[in-house]
Formats: structure tokens, C-alpha cells, sequence
């Protein structure tokens, strides 16, 4: 009796050892897909969190993590179904929900599902506590359905709630993108009057001084944030001297943020880009497109996708500037830009749809 007790309690023993080996294993592969997530590795942090939720780890999270990734890749359906499946699996708590709904949302208006995205934020704002964030996305639907009078309310109580510079150059950004400068130059205006206190502070007014063309202005800020340590300043300020026509100085600039271990790489062989097609540069933009892609994801590989589009337009091989338009709408089908940029190849190769 005494042996039979011992081997059961053995075997108990072992039954935990494996339980807990097992919980270790996927707790693993859950905090890898975090680590790549946060490092930009966009497709290790999908296939980590995909393989978490499939086991059954921190289900709601990992989820989430999945559909952020795919985000990240543009891959707006993907992160929707990932979304979706975190609100369904019922393991999120409100807090959680409210930032996978936000989510999904924001994947929703980049897919060009509108109505979804709309309805996303409706339930955020009949559910949940509304934020600033949930406020300027509400506002970004709004002025897709070209409901402009609901996205200046919205834009307002996001600015009411969250008055930074961060804030005002979103909602800019929001309208310049509709063609409506206008309208956000105001934000623009308002957080100028504000005084700065360090690097970033001198950095976002950088940059907007030079969304306002006011060039100047723009360098004297950024190179202060440059001498206060921001490398993001670095960048902007190859923008400005791309805007004054130096190309040599852009080219400096880019060169000196890419040398910077907190760049990221895709947004300075972005800028190098610029340079070449101001130059007329072709091979060289196509070599820069190339290298930038190799770790590019978002925005990043966005612009970089459209700049390549430009350059075979500019070699007037319109051929190939139409394949690489054809697989870009694909990808980014609320680009209204590249819609009417893929009418024109059309008509140039006599491929009309």
C-alpha cells in the first residue's frame, strides 16, 4: 500500500512538473512575440502570438498581439479576424476590450470598411469612458464618410482632452490627407502658442513650422532638439532642406539619422529617395527603395511602395509603374492618390478597366 501510495504521488508530482513545463514553454513564446512586436519584427510577433492563441495562452492578448502585427504589415483583414477573435473569445476585460475595439476600429478605416469602423467607435463611445485617442479616431472615420461636421466635433473634444503637440499634428495630418489644410493649420496655430520644455517639445514644433512652410522657424527648432539629443529631429530636418531645394544637405541629414542607433532605417532610405527623384537619380532611388523595404512595415513600407511607383513613372516605363500601382491599391485601397495615380497609368498603357 505504501509503494502504490508513493508511485501515485510520483506520478502527480510528475503530472505537475509537465503542466508547468508546458505553461513555461508557451509563457515563452508569448513574451518572444512581445519582444518582436516591440522591435518591429513584424512577422516573428505574428506567427509567435498566432501559435500562443492556438494553444490557448493568454488567449484575448495574444490575439491582440496578432492582429497589431498585422497591422503593422498591412494586412488590414487579417487584424480584423485577429481582433475579432480576441473580443470573442471572452477572456478580455473592459479596459482590454475598449483597446481591442480601438484597434479594430483603426484597421476597419485603413481596410475602408467604414460602416464597421463607425459602428466600432459608436460602441466605444456608448460603452466605455471616451479618451482623446477614441475621440480623434472617431473623428478620422467621420472625415472618410465625408461627415465633416461630426469629425470637427470630434477633433475638438480630442483637442479639449488632450491639447500637446502630438495631438494638433495628428488632427493636421488628418485633414491634410483629405486635402483639407485649413482646417487643421488651426490646431497647428493653437499648440504653437504653447512653450517648450525639452527635445520632443522642440522637435513637434519643427515640424510643424514646416507644415507651414515657415522653413526658418523649422530649422532653428529642430537643430535645437538635434543638440538636445533627438535623432527624430535629424529627420525633419533633411525634410526641411529637401523643401529648400538642397538636396546635398537632405542627403547629409538622412545620412546622419540612418547613423543613429535609434533610427529607423526605413524612414531614412525613404528620405534618400526623395533626393534621388529631385535628382533624377532613378537607379539609385530603386536601389534605396529596395534596401528600405528589407525591414520596412506600416507607413514605412507604404511610402516606400508609392515612392517606387513614381520612379518607374519618371523612367517612363509605365508599364511597370502600372503593375507596381495595380499591387499597391491592392494593398492600400483608401489611398485615394494612388486610385487616381492608377487611372493615369491606365490611360498611359492603354489598359483602362
Amino acid at each position: 500500500m505504501k509503494r502504490r501510495k508513493t508511485v501515485w504521488m510520483l506520478a502527480a508530482c510528475m503530472g505537475v512538473l509537465l503542466i508547468s513545463g508546458c505553461g513555461g514553454e508557451q509563457q515563452k513564446i508569448f513574451s518572444q512575440a512581445e519582444e518582436d512586436l516591440e522591435q518591429g519584427n513584424y512577422a516573428a510577433a505574428l506567427e509567435g502570438f498566432s501559435t500562443s492563441a492556438e494553444q490557448g495562452y493568454k488567449t484575448a492578448e495574444s490575439f491582440r498581439g496578432a492582429g497589431i502585427a498585422a497591422l503593422h504589415t498591412g494586412d488590414w483583414q487579417g487584424a480584423i479576424d485577429s481582433f475579432t477573435s480576441a473580443l470573442d473569445s471572452g477572456e478580455a476585460g473592459k479596459s482590454l476590450e475598449q483597446d481591442i475595439l480601438s484597434y479594430r476600429a483603426t484597421a476597419e478605416l485603413k481596410g475602408g470598411i467604414l460602416d464597421s469602423a463607425m459602428a466600432d467607435c459608436q460602441t466605444l463611445a456608448e460603452d466605455y469612458s471616451m479618451t482623446a485617442d477614441g475621440y480623434y479616431l472617431t473623428g478620422c472615420v467621420a472625415l472618410a464618410m465625408d461627415s465633416y461636421d461630426e469629425a470637427a466635433s470630434n477633433f475638438e473634444k480630442a483637442y479639449a482632452e488632450d491639447s500637446g503637440y502630438e495631438m494638433a499634428i495628428r488632427i493636421y495630418e488628418a485633414y491634410l490627407n483629405r486635402g483639407m489644410e485649413a482646417d487643421g493649420t488651426r490646431y497647428l496655430e493653437a499648440v504653437l502658442s504653447s512653450s517648450p520644455t525639452d527635445a520632443e517639445d522642440r522637435c513637434s514644433r519643427g515640424q510643424i513650422y514646416y507644415y507651414m512652410q515657415d522653413y526658418d522657424s523649422a530649422r532653428e527648432e529642430l537643430s535645437a532638439a538635434v543638440d538636445q539629443g533627438s535623432t527624430e529631429a535629424k529627420l525633419f530636418l533633411g525634410m526641411v532642406s529637401l523643401a529648400q531645394g538642397d538636396t546635398a544637405g537632405a542627403r547629409s541629414m538622412y545620412q546622419d539619422y540612418m547613423n543613429s542607433e535609434d533610427c529607423v532605417p526605413a524612414k531614412g532610405y525613404n528620405g534618400l529617395v526623395l533626393c534621388d527623384l529631385a535628382d533624377g537619380a532613378y537607379d539609385s532611388a530603386l536601389g534605396n527603395i529596395s534596401a528600405g523595404l528589407e525591414n520596412a512595415a506600416g507607413e514605412d513600407k507604404q511610402n516606400l511602395l508609392y515612392n517606387e511607383i513614381a520612379v518607374y513613372e519618371q523612367q517612363l516605363d509605365f508599364a511597370t509603374a502600372l503593375t507596381k500601382a495595380q499591387a499597391y491599391t491592392e494593398m492600400y485601397p483608401d489611398d485615394e492618390a494612388a486610385a487616381k495615380e492608377l487611372i493615369f497609368l491606365q490611360s498611359r498603357t492603354g489598359n483602362i478597366a
